[in-house]
C-alpha cells in the first residue's frame, strides 16, 4: 500500500488553485509512488474556508510558521508573492519539508543560494516550478536537441509577451512593487524565458539589456485586485509609483558560443500568454509557442533542398514525454497538465531520493542572469553573469 504524504499549500490565489488541482490529479493519471493528501491551506488575511472546502483541504491556517513546524506535514507548496519565498523556503527546509516553490525563486542570487544551501543541508527535495519544461512538446524539443537534431546551435530567439497591464488604470498590485516582486516583466516572464534557454541550449555568459517602465504611476488597488484582474473600480483612487520594469529586452551570449535574444513585456496588446522560442543550428531549427502548446515546428536542414520545409508535429503521441498518462493521440492537453506532470516528477524524486530540476540552484542561476540584465540596463554596458555574486 502506498504511503500518503501530507501537503501544506501556502497561498490561495492563482497558483494556489493551480497547485491544488495538480496535487488532486497526480495520482488519478500517473502511477505515482505516493498518495497525496491536501492537509492544510495557509493564507494571510483572506478567508480561505470556501477554498478549503472546494479543493478538499482538511484544515485552514493563517500562520505559515506554525504550519511548517508541524510534524504531520511532508510537502510544502509555496505560491506566494516573491518577497515571501526566501523565509518560507528556508523555514520549510529547517523543518525537513520537501519544497515546491513558485517562480521567480527570490529577490537576489545571494538569497537563492542561501535557500539552496538550506535545502541541501536538510536533505529535502526542492523543486522550482518552471512548469513549461513539462509541456510535452518542449520536453520533446529537449530530446531532439540532445540527439543532435540541431547540430551546432547558433541562435536562441525567446519572447514572453502579455498585455494585462496596458490600461494605465490597472492598479498598483504587488506585481508592480519592487518591495513585493523585486522585478516586473524581467523577473516574472524573464525567469521562465531564461529557464527555457538554459534547459534547452545552455548557460548564459554575458547579458546586454534594456529595461523600461511605460506607466510610472498607477491607482492603488481596491478589493479583489490580483494577477490578471483589475478588481473593483479604481477611478479617482490615490496613485502610487510603479517601481518595477514593464518590459525588458536582453541580448545573451551563451557559454557554448550561441547568441540569443529574449524579449519580455506586459505591454504587447493581443498577447495573453505568448511564450515563444526559436532555436537555429547548422542541421535544423525548432520553434514553439505556448499559445499552441501541443505543437512543435521543426525544420530538417539535412534533407534535400527540394523537400525541405517546416513540419508541424502534434506532440500528443504516446511516446512523447508525459502523454501516455493522459489521452489518446490527437487529444490535446492544457496549461494545468504541466503542473501535474511536474508534481509526478517531484514525487518520483522523493521516492528515489534524487534531485529534480529545475531546483533552487537553477533558480539561483536564473536570478543571477536577470540581475546581470538589470545591471546592464542601469549602467549601459554588457555584464558578465559571473559579476553577480562576486
Amino acid at each position: 500500500m502506498k504511503k500518503t504524504l501530507n501537503v501544506a499549500m501556502i497561498g490561495g490565489g492563482f497558483m494556489g488553485r493551480a497547485h491544488s488541482n495538480a496535487w488532486l490529479k497526480v495520482n488519478k493519471f500517473f502511477d505515482a509512488p505516493y498518495k497525496v493528501n491536501l492537509k492544510v491551506i495557509v493564507g494571510n488575511n483572506k478567508p480561505l474556508e470556501s477554498f478549503a472546502e472546494n479543493w478538499g483541504y482538511d484544515e485552514v491556517s493563517y500562520d505559515w510558521r506554525e504550519t511548517l513546524a508541524r510534524k504531520d506535514i511532508d510537502i510544502v507548496s509555496i505560491g506566494t508573492p516573491t518577497y515571501m519565498h526566501k523565509d518560507m523556503a528556508i523555514e520549510a527546509a529547517k523543518n525537513g519539508k520537501h519544497i515546491v516553490l513558485e517562480k521567480p525563486c527570490a529577490f537576489s542570487y545571494a538569497d537563492c543560494v542561501e535557500m539552496y544551501e538550506a535545502a541541501e543541508k536538510a536533505g529535502v527535495v526542492h523543486y522550482l516550478n518552471h512548469n513549461y519544461r513539462r509541456v510535452p512538446a518542449v520536453a520533446y524539443a529537449k530530446k531532439l536537441i540532445e540527439e543532435g537534431f540541431l547540430g551546432r546551435v547558433f541562435h536562441w530567439r525567446g519572447a514572453y509577451l502579455q498585455d494585462w497591464i496596458i490600461d494605465p488604470e490597472f492598479p498598483l498590485t504587488w506585481h508592480l512593487r519592487a518591495d513585493r516582486a523585486c522585478g516586473g516583466a524581467l523577473y516574472d516572464l524573464g525567469s521562465h524565458a531564461v529557464d527555457l534557454a538554459r534547459y534547452l541550449i545552455g548557460e548564459p555568459e554575458r547579458v546586454t539589456a534594456r529595461l523600461e517602465t511605460f506607466v510610472k504611476n498607477r491607482p492603488l488597488p481596491g478589493a479583489n485586485a490580483a494577477t490578471f484582474s483589475k478588481g473593483e473600480s479604481t477611478s479617482g483612487a490615490e496613485k502610487g509609483e510603479v517601481t518595477v520594469d514593464d518590459s525588458a529586452f536582453m541580448i545573451i551570449d551563451f557559454e557554448n558560443g550561441a547568441l540569443g535574444s529574449i524579449d519580455v513585456t506586459r505591454f504587447a496588446c493581443g498577447r495573453k500568454n505568448y511564450n515563444d522560442f526559436e532555436v537555429y543550428g547548422d542541421k535544423g531549427a525548432i520553434k514553439f509557442n505556448f499559445e499552441r502548446m501541443n505543437e512543435l515546428e521543426i525544420f530538417d536542414f539535412t534533407e534535400p533542398a527540394r523537400s525541405q520545409g517546416y513540419k508541424r508535429i502534434l506532440a500528443t503521441e504516446g511516446d512523447h514525454p508525459y502523454v501516455s498518462a493522459w489521452w489518446p493521440s490527437g487529444h490535446i492537453i492544457g496549461y494545468e497538465h504541466t503542473f501535474v506532470n511536474a508534481f509526478y516528477d517531484f514525487l518520483t524524486a522523493i521516492d528515489a531520493k534524487s534531485e529534480i530540476t529545475p531546483n533552487l540552484l537553477d533558480g539561483a542561476n536564473i536570478i543571477r542572469c536577470l540581475e546581470a540584465a538589470r545591471l546592464s540596463s542601469a549602467e549601459g554596458r554588457p555584464v558578465s553573469v559571473k559579476e553577480i555574486g562576486q
